[in-house]
Order: C-alpha cells, then sequence, then structure tokens
C-alpha cells in the first residue's frame, strides 16, 4: 500500500502518548487500542495525526478539509458521552465525502439499537433469545411469555456496561430490581433476554461486499462458571487480576462440531449482510449443548487492540497485525458511500 495520509479519530481522554516506557499495563489499557492502530499505521510508514473528538466537529471539519487525509481511522465510540451518536460523526464524514474506516452510519445505527437489531434479525429467521424491552419511565409488567432464567441489559450500551452477576434473573423480583438499575444508573431503556446457558463465542468478520470469516474465537469462563454464571461482565473482559484468579482465558474455539463452525459461518455472513455492515465486525454467539446457536450481539465496532479478539483471531489465520490494520484500511477506501460515482 502507497504512503497515505491517515487522520485517527478518538475520545480526548484516549490520545495515547508517543511511548508506553515505564508505564504500567494497567496504565496503559485505557488507550492501549489508539497507541497500537497509530504506532503500527508510521511503523509501516504512513503519515498519521491523531485527533481528540469529544463534543465538536470543528475541528473535524478544519482537519479534512486544510490536511485533506487520504482516510479518516475512525477509533470513536460515543460522541458527547452519548454512544448512539457515533453514527453521526460517520455520517458526518460521508457528508464531507471523507474516507473512513469500519462501518457506515446506517449500519452502526442497526447494531447499536440492540432491540431494533433483535426485530430485524428475527424478520431474516436469525436465531437470537426471545426478548422484551422495558421502557424509561413507563410502568412495566413482567413479561409472561419469557422463560426463566433471563438476562437483563442495557438497549443500547456496550463494553459489559451495567452486566454483573444480578443480570442473571432468577424471579419476578429480581426482574424488576435489575430493570430499576438499568434505568436509573445506567440511564437508558433495558432489555430482557431468554439467558442462553453454553459456550460464548465470537466470530469477525472483515469485508464490504466479498466476506472474509475470521476463525472462531471463544471467552472460556474457567473456574468462574463453577459457581457463577458465565457471563461477559466487566470485570470478566477487562480486569486482568480477575482473569488470571479465576482462569478465565481467551483463544480459538476447539472441538467444535462442523455443522456447528458451518452454521456460525453462514449466520455471520447472513447478520453482516441485513445489518448492511461495511469494513470490519464481530458476532458474539452462544452455543447450546444441543448446538443450537444463538446470536447475542452484532459488534459493528470492535475492539481493534492488537492483544484483543478480533486481532488475535485475525492472527491465528496468517493475519498480522499490520495486514490487518491495511487491510481495514483498504476496505475504507474502497466502499462504496452514496457520494461516490460508482456507488451501487
Amino acid at each position: 500500500m502507497k504512503t497515505l495520509r491517515i487522520l485517527v479519530l478518538v475520545h480526548p481522554s484516549l490520545v495515547p502518548p508517543e511511548s508506553t516506557a515505564g508505564l504500567t499495563d494497567q496504565q496503559i489499557d485505557d488507550w492501549r487500542t489508539e497507541y497500537d492502530v497509530i504506532t503500527t499505521l508510521r511503523t509501516v510508514g504512513h503519515e498519521v495525526r491523531c485527533l481528540g473528538v469529544l463534543d465538536s466537529l470543528t475541528e473535524l471539519r478544519t482537519a479534512i478539509t486544510e490536511w485533506r487525509p487520504d482516510v479518516v481511522f475512525n477509533l470513536l465510540e460515543e460522541f458527547n458521552g452519548i454512544v448512539t451518536y457515533d453514527q453521526h460523526v460517520v455520517a458526518f464524514l460521508e457528508l464531507m465525502q471523507q474516507p473512513y474506516t469500519g462501518c457506515n452510519p446506517r449500519g452502526l445505527l442497526l447494531s447499536r439499537d440492540k432491540p431494533l437489531c433483535k426485530q430485524l434479525l428475527a424478520y431474516h429467521r436469525i436465531p437470537t433469545p426471545q426478548f422484551a424491552v422495558l421502557r424509561r419511565g413507563i410502568k412495566f409488567r413482567v413479561p409472561s411469555r419469557l422463560r426463566y432464567p433471563l438476562f437483563v441489559k442495557s438497549a443500547t450500551e456496550d463494553a459489559s456496561l451495567g452486566i454483573a452477576q444480578a443480570s442473571v434473573i432468577q424471579d419476578p423480583q429480581q426482574l424488576r430490581d435489575r430493570v430499576a438499575f438499568i434505568h436509573d444508573q445506567v440511564g437508558t431503556d433495558a432489555l430482557v433476554e431468554e439467558y442462553v446457558d453454553g459456550r460464548e463465542v465470537y466470530v469477525g468478520v472483515l469485508g464490504n461486499e466479498r466476506l472474509t470469516r475470521l476463525p472462531v474465537w471463544e471467552l472460556s469462563f474457567g473456574s468462574l462458571a463453577q459457581g457463577q454464571a458465565g457471563i461477559a461482565t466487566r470485570k470478566v473482559k477487562w480486569d486482568r487480576k480477575y482473569q488470571q484468579r479465576h482462569g478465565i482465558t481467551r483463544a480459538a474455539a476447539i472441538d467444535l462440531a462442523p455443522a456447528v463452525v458451518a452454521r456460525l459461518d453462514a449466520l455471520s455472513r447472513r447478520i453482516y449482510r441485513s445489518l448492511g455492515l461495511s469494513g470490519y465486525a464481530r458476532m458474539d454467539f452462544r452455543i447450546r449443548a444441543d448446538g443450537q446457536v444463538f446470536l447475542l450481539e452484532a459488534n459493528a465496532n470492535p475492539c481493534l487492540a492488537q492483544v484483543e479478539d478480533f486481532s488475535q483471531s485475525a492472527l491465528s489465520a496468517g493475519i498480522g497485525y499490520q495486514d490487518l490494520l491495511a487491510r481495514v484500511v483498504a476496505l475504507g477506501l474502497a466502499y462504496k458511500a452514496e457520494w461516490r460515482g460508482d456507488y451501487a
């Protein structure tokens, strides 16, 4: 790939330093993705600038019009603290006729709104847990059609915000308490699903029209599964000491029946296309003991840190980190946004 001007968009608090010398893993973790992406792009010879975006697009507009980047590498996950506004930043890039990496605005909208996503996928006969949405500020009754145990999470937040062992619900009173927590503490509507017990696996996908499915990756809960529900809480995902204490690991899924792998492959491609995703994404599944597969979430903006699931899964397929980022950039440059004359 030729040398490019690449503008990397990040949250202002996640603008990384030039070096990690003298810093601990815990200090680095918050902005590890941003550091990995920026340093790798510079290592391969690209001209890279990093721009922190909080609650204004003025500096972004100036950077685009004055510096004229070849592509914007989008690592934003929110705008002004609102996660559902990330799509509007990408829409602004399209209005500026600026190529960018990652998912298009429509795909971000459909995947971020979990109830809407599930309704759309149900239309396409893609299996997801039965669910109900309990809105903030509206008195609700416990959904009688859902079977316990249930699982309660935010209808829009990601990164396991609001997910804990208390999210697994055994009776109506626990449900009322946890829905109140999501409404009051997380500040969003609550999504209530039938809890699916089983193996948790992730499937990465790269592409716009032609798709590449990465190897299936599994989150193994170690000793946690013996006394608690195996769910991806924030501690399970991000707390290194907690992971070590319980033997929680993430690695290539083994001993999956060929039919299950084929099912995951077919579903991941159907989900990607049904939601109109582009660039790259990750599908989160549960596999029951009987082999039945359920989609938990479609993540249109998965973490790209070098040590995280998506990058490690790509590496196991022979796609090194430099190559992975090169593919992400190439897909962004090739995406047929409507402002392009070749849109079809």
